[in-house]
C-alpha cells in the first residue's frame, strides 16, 4: 500500500498536474472536489490553508468498486495528461515528494479517481495537522464525464449550483380571468 503524505494547500486546492501546468480557465468546478482542467486537475479541500493527508496509487486499469465506507466522497473525472508527468502538488510548494508519478503509461488520458474524508470538520479554515484524507487513484482511460460514485451535502449543493444545470423559468404570468379561477379552486 502506498504510503500516505502530507500535502501544503493554499486557498483550499492542491493539484494534480502535469508538468506543473494549471491552466485554470479551462477548470470544470462543477463537483467542487475534483476540478478536471484542459490538463491536470484540482482538488478542492474543506480547509482553506494548512496540511492533508495525501495517498497516490497508479493503476494499469480500473480499480474494483469501492467497498471502503470511510470514504464520505469519491468522485471521478478524466484528466488529460500531455507530458506525461502527472504528480500530486501544493500549488505553492510544488510536487509532493514520496508519492506516485500518476501517469506511468506516459502522455494520453486517465481516469482519476479522488477518494475524500473530512471536509466538513474545519471549512474554509486554517489547520497546521491534517484533519482531510484524501486517496487518488489514476489508470489509463479514454475521456469520459464524470461520475459521482458517492456524494455529500456539500457536493450535491455545488451540483444544484452549477452554472451548466438548466435553471428553473419563472412561472407565466396568469390573466386576470385565471387568477379568479385559480383563487376559487384554491378556497374548494
Amino acid at each position: 500500500m502506498a504510503t500516505a503524505r502530507n500535502v501544503y494547500v493554499p486557498e483550499g486546492t492542491f493539484g494534480v498536474l502535469d508538468a506543473g501546468e494549471i491552466p485554470v480557465q479551462t477548470a470544470d468546478w462543477s463537483n467542487r472536489l475534483a476540478v478536471p482542467m484542459s490538463q491536470g486537475a484540482l482538488i478542492v479541500t474543506g480547509i482553506h490553508t494548512g496540511a492533508i493527508r495525501t495517498t497516490a496509487t497508479a493503476l494499469t486499469g480500473p480499480p474494483a468498486a469501492s467497498g471502503d465506507d470511510s470514504w464520505e466522497e469519491i468522485v471521478e473525472v478524466s484528466v488529460r495528461v500531455p507530458t506525461g508527468l502527472l504528480r500530486v502538488e501544493s500549488l505553492e510548494q510544488g510536487p509532493v515528494d514520496g508519492l506516485a508519478l500518476l501517469s506511468p503509461a506516459g502522455p494520453g488520458w486517465y481516469r482519476l479517481r479522488v477518494h475524500a474524508r473530512g471536509r466538513n470538520v474545519l471549512p474554509d479554515k486554517v489547520s497546521a495537522e491534517p484533519v482531510e484524507d484524501y486517496l487518488l487513484v489514476t489508470w489509463p482511460a479514454p475521456q469520459s464525464d464524470a461520475h459521482i460514485i458517492r456524494s455529500s451535502d456539500r457536493i450535491d449543493h455545488a451540483l444544484a449550483h452549477a452554472s451548466d444545470r438548466p435553471q428553473p423559468q419563472p412561472a407565466p404570468a396568469r390573466s386576470p380571468e385565471q387568477e379568479a379561477l385559480r383563487r376559487r379552486l384554491l378556497r374548494g
